[in-house]
């Protein structure tokens, strides 16, 4: 029986090509495709599907969030992540989230659909560059908070307009700042969110 796949990619071209690609290879049955990953539980349940094609920037839901809540509601769903840019933070979540296989752009048709059914039968595919990128980064030091600070103010805007966005105080908003400038050896709150979206903490 051929692996029923739910395939997630937010250009168009990418996802339409490699579905086609797939459609070709044995043993192997996109059964849906979408855009955006605040649809893929949902066609997961409509199409009875076996594993999910993931990309990582989606809008909706990222590839890493869709892994997280299938494996919160499945766990140990087969999930596979394709991706151009995956950073070690995002490694780190994607494993914590069950993610057994990750395969950059860049792979050959051939290895994609080796590694899907190597995924779905309980194996595990992990790039050994990107591994060993992840052991040097070590673990994420900031707190979710300090995390979803330094993502509000990745734009520059002003403390002000992050603790109104987030309902703290101005006071608290840069406690968390200079709490993450100092874990994560910064100069400054640029520097901090600069190191932080690097290595995938955001």
């Amino acid at each position: 029986m051929a692996i029923k796949v739910v395939l997630a990619e937010d250009e168009a071209l990418t996802r339409e090509a490699l579905t086609e690609l797939l459609q070709l290879t044995e043993g192997i049955d996109v059964v849906a495709q979408t855009g955006r990953g605040d649809r893929v539980l949902g066609l997961v349940e409509e199409h009875g599907a076996g594993l999910v094609l993931l990309d990582v920037h989606m809008p909706g839901m990222t590839g890493i969030d869709v892994a997280e809540q299938l494996h919160e509601e499945r766990p140990g769903f087969p999930v596979v992540i394709l991706t151009c840019d995956l950073r070690p933070g995002h490694l780190q979540r994607a494993l914590r989230a069950g993610v057994r296989g990750i395969l950059t752009k860049d792979t050959s048709i051939r290895e994609l659909s080796g590694v899907i059914r190597e995924v779905h039968a309980g194996g595990r595919h992990y790039p050994p560059d990107l591994v060993a990128e992840m052991l040097a980064a070590g673990e994420n030091p900031l707190t979710a908070r300090e995390a979803e600070v330094l993502k509000a103010a990745e734009d520059g805007r002003p403390l002000s307009d992050i603790a109104s966005e987030l309902h703290l105080s101005p006071g608290t908003v840069r406690n968390h700042i200079h709490s993450a400038i100092h874990k994560l050896k910064a100069g400054n709150r640029f520097g901090a969110v600069h190191a932080a979206s690097r290595a995938g903490w955001i």
